[in-house]
């Protein structure tokens, strides 16, 4: 084996420095473009693979390589696509490019809390669309506003089925996309299109993945700072308690760096019931015992990339994802619990996700209101300020810091549907 292909190899056992997510209208083809790509069907959930569609947040790593004597884009390929460190094409050692973490999101309008969590951890996304359906479908309006809300703008757009759609209604599909990504973030994006089923034109993808969504400057100065998108209980039934893993956190890591054997602070932590009915949450104080980005064993997590943090906590405190919504770091390090915002209201025209652009009024008092804050979602009562902005009482409290960046949502027609965002004061 050739050094540089030992080099290349060992690169690819390193930990992903980036996340893109895979976002779009349901059953445009989110979960088939991550498989196609890295050979993980991110769906993995029971009730998502008997129903074959995503109801959680998914994930799966992508090695990216190059060869470097093809011309692009046919240069560009994944460790999964080239079945190994040869290209295809003409024999040469693959060099790695970069490794990725993809971000599933589910497209459906009851789980835009969902989507909304995930796309907290982009660094860039793919907006996956359906060429055999009109351009916009309604939740392909939704996520492309979610993006641009909490602030995602390294964009590439998929035009995905073209295998079962004739040239003319490609190109007409095509027209569609521009006029709707006119004055979004979108504008300008590249439009590749694919069978992500067949992986057609992955390529071509992988090479506007490398020129459009670059990798993060991250500050590892810092204490470290999650955002816990998933928490799991390993443990099989019937394990005896001497061979008991601890609890498992999913998420990334926005700042700073995570080692084996860290003390870490989890918040706003375990809700505990008090005497007359009183709730309050209690910050969660553990150790770090393992850390394992994809199927890598790390022994320190960097900013970027979707990581697993094994900890020493009771299994029974992270299963079925009890855990979401909080952030975790070095104990003393993290922004303050709050049960009320005061907040900075920025409001939109229309609300998305409706397919008759229901127009957006302005907040009343004592309304129900859905706030995304990071991976939380949490509901609150509203009360609008002299001043122009809003308090909220929440339902559930959440760990934020000032400055910081809330998805707001209201109930139109019994769904919660995205009306704007808001500025933590």
């Amino acid at each position: 084996m050739a050094e540089a292909d030992e080099e290349a190899q060992e690169a690819a056992r390193s930990q992903s420095l980036l996340n893109i997510g895979t976002t779009g209208h349901v059953d445009h083809g989110k979960t088939t473009l991550t498989w196609a790509l890295s050979g993980v069907w991110a769906a993995k959930h029971s009730e998502e693979l008997r129903r074959g569609v995503t109801l959680r947040l998914g994930y799966a790593d992508v090695v990216a390589l190059r060869c470097p004597k093809c011309h692009p884009p046919q240069c560009y390929t994944t460790l999964h696509l080239a079945g190994g460190w040869t290209c295809k094409h003409c024999g040469s050692p693959l060099r790695f490019l970069r490794k990725f973490s993809f971000v599933d999101c589910p497209g459906h309008e009851m789980l835009m809390a969902t989507m909304l969590a995930g796309a907290t951890l982009m660094d860039g996304a793919l907006l996956i669309i359906d060429a055999t359906a009109p351009c916009p479908q309604p939740q392909t309006r939704e996520h492309l506003k979610a993006l641009e809300i909490v602030g995602v703008n390294k964009i590439v757009i998929v035009q995905n089925k073209i295998d079962v759609a004739p040239k003319e209604r490609i190109l007409e599909h095509y027209e569609q996309i521009l006029k709707f990504v006119e004055g979004t973030p979108a504008e300008g994006a590249p439009i590749i299109p694919m069978s992500a089923l067949h992986a057609v034109n992955a390529d071509a993808l992988l090479e506007a993945i490398d020129e459009f969504i670059p990798t993060p400057t991250r500050d590892e100065t810092k204490p470290p700072y999650m955002l816990i998108a998933r928490s799991f209980d390993v443990n099989k039934p019937g394990t005896t308690p001497e061979s008991l893993r601890g609890g498992v956190l999913g998420g990334s890591i926005l700042q700073g760096v995570l080692r084996v054997g860290d003390e870490v602070e989890i918040r706003p932590g375990l809700r505990v019931e008090k005497g007359g009915g009183r709730v309050e949450y209690e910050p969660l104080l553990t150790e770090v015992a393992g850390l394992r980005g994809g199927d890598v064993e790390l022994k320190e997590a960097r900013p970027g990339g979707l990581i697993g943090v094994g900890t020493t906590l009771d299994p029974s405190l992270t299963k079925a994802d009890a855990l979401v919504g909080n952030v975790l770091g070095k104990p003393g390090s993290l922004p303050e619990v709050h049960w009320e915002l005061d907040l900075e209201v920025h409001l939109l025209e229309r609300a998305v996700g409706t397919v008759e652009q229901v127009r957006v009024e302005k907040i009343k008092p004592n309304e129900q209101l859905m706030l995304n804050v990071g991976t939380a979602t949490t509901l609150g009562i509203a009360q609008p300020q002299p001043d122009g902005g809003v308090r909220v009482k929440l339902r559930r409290p959440v760990c934020v810091e000032r400055g910081g960046r809330v998805a707001l949502s209201r109930q139109i027609g019994g769904r919660f549907r995205l009306i704007g965002y808001c500025v933590v004061k």
